[in-house]
């Protein structure tokens, strides 16, 4: 079992993360320890602040005063809900903060079920808890708790999956086509994408990028695609390979086909919800691009962001790496597509969100998320854990992909408005 502990001011950011789950049923509160109890045993998020209420008041100078921690035991282990909440319990009383307030929440929307709690490190009087050792103190008690409980224990899983890795296209590295073999031929066993442009985006983390092409054989029309490594600026690095250097999965008619299974399989994904949440969340407490994405990033999230020459925002695309599906923000309606997106970080138009919680509470919002644990992704995408200050490389690498082909309507509408420019220009 892996434990994370995140430490933030954003108390509100991580129960609305958390509660998010719970409205949408991808998750559940299995415990709540000196929380104030409500008369239906429901919570709101306002509701679930009140109890931490004393303890922000009272603290003296501790500026990061919120603990976001996520205890994760292998996918393979069978823990029930009774045992989460004694090894919430126990993993507390052992690091020290037995007698904090806490709430526990038990995450489904994933194939490893797992907690995450969150609590406040300053005592009644606003004293900070001691952190002293902590990272050894909590890699002790989660071995107790393996050995307790019968778990997989962590050493054993990293050794286990140590040569499964593998990591973004490094153009100085050489031996590219298998550097793009190792990415190409794993990606559709995991995700879930239903365009070239969702596919491209979720390629571009990666530092590959697809393109269609077309060539005329015996009088017939045939399509294709080739596969190019980007470099760190995301732009081409190198010669192009044909899709069939990688097997028939790799082609486009096995493409096709994973889009069309794969819009069955998303027609009515709780996931979509989710998401939807967690980014109107995230417009309604930043200010700018760095901070939406920094904020969506420690989630697991990864957004994609297309632009012209001129610097428009044509594309935007989030890929979670918790339920590992990739979304065009236009599946989540016109109020989450790229022009309105556009509007506001070019134009400083702020859009205003149906969905909204802000107002819930009176705790004030703050965008310092970077120390809130991130949900882990599948063991193959170790790489993708987000590093501190703008969201990682990931995230730079976002705001650099080159303009792919795509069928999302925006991208097509886009296209088809740049040819009749063209026209009238003519």
């Amino acid at each position: 079992m892996i434990a994370k502990i995140g430490r933030s001011s954003n108390l509100y950011g991580a129960l609305a993360y958390n509660q998010l789950k719970v409205e949408n049923e991808n998750g559940q509160i299995l415990l709540a320890n000196k929380m104030i109890e409500t008369a239906n045993g429901h919570y709101s998020v306002a509701q679930l602040a009140q109890s931490f209420a004393p303890y922000l008041i009272a603290n003296r100078n501790t500026e990061k005063h919120t603990l976001h921690i996520s205890l994760n035991p292998d996918q393979n282990d069978k823990v029930s809900d009774d045992n989460f909440s004694e090894m919430a319990e126990e993993y507390m009383r052992e690091m020290g903060y037995g007698q904090q307030p806490f709430v526990v929440f038990k995450h489904t929307d994933i194939d490893r079920s797992h907690i995450h709690i969150v609590s406040v490190c300053v005592d009644e009087e606003g004293k900070k808890i001691s952190d002293k050792f902590e990272k050894m103190r909590s890699m002790k008690v989660c071995r107790e708790l393996e050995r307790k409980y019968g778990l997989i224990t962590a050493t054993d899983k990293e050794h286990k999956h140590n040569d499964k890795v593998f990591r973004p296209v490094d153009c100085k590295a050489g031996d590219i086509k298998s550097q793009l073999a190792s990415v190409i031929r794993h990606l559709p066993n995991y995700y879930k994408y239903q365009t070239l442009g969702e596919y491209n985006a979720l390629l571009s983390l990666f530092k590959i990028t697809a393109e269609r092409v077309e060539s005329e054989l015996q009088g017939q029309l045939r399509q294709g695609l080739l596969y190019i490594p980007l470099n760190e600026k995301g732009e081409k690095a190198g010669h192009p390979f044909k899709a069939s250097m990688f097997g028939k999965s790799a082609g486009l008619p096995a493409l096709e086909m994973h889009f069309e299974k794969c819009k069955i399989e998303l027609r009515n994904n709780p996931v979509r919800k989710t998401l939807k949440s967690a980014v109107n969340i995230a417009i309604q407490s930043t200010n700018d691009e760095v901070s939406f994405k920094k904020q969506l990033a420690v989630q697991g999230i990864n957004v994609v962001i297309r632009r012209t020459g001129t610097g428009r925002i044509y594309a935007i695309t989030f890929i979670d790496h918790n339920s590992k599906t990739v979304w065009n923000g236009s599946r989540f309606g016109k109020e989450l597509s790229a022009n309105i997106f556009n509007e506001y970080w070019n134009n400083n138009i702020k859009p205003e969100t149906k969905e909204s919680v802000q107002s819930q509470v009176s705790f004030p919002m703050s965008n310092d998320m970077e120390d809130l644990p991130v949900e882990e992704a599948h063991h193959l995408f170790d790489f993708l854990s987000t590093k501190k200050g703008e969201g990682g490389v990931l995230a730079v690498l976002g705001s650099l992909l080159p303009e792919a082909m795509g069928e999302d309507y925006e991208e097509q509408y886009f296209a088809n408005s740049m040819r009749k420019n063209k026209r009238r220009g003519k």
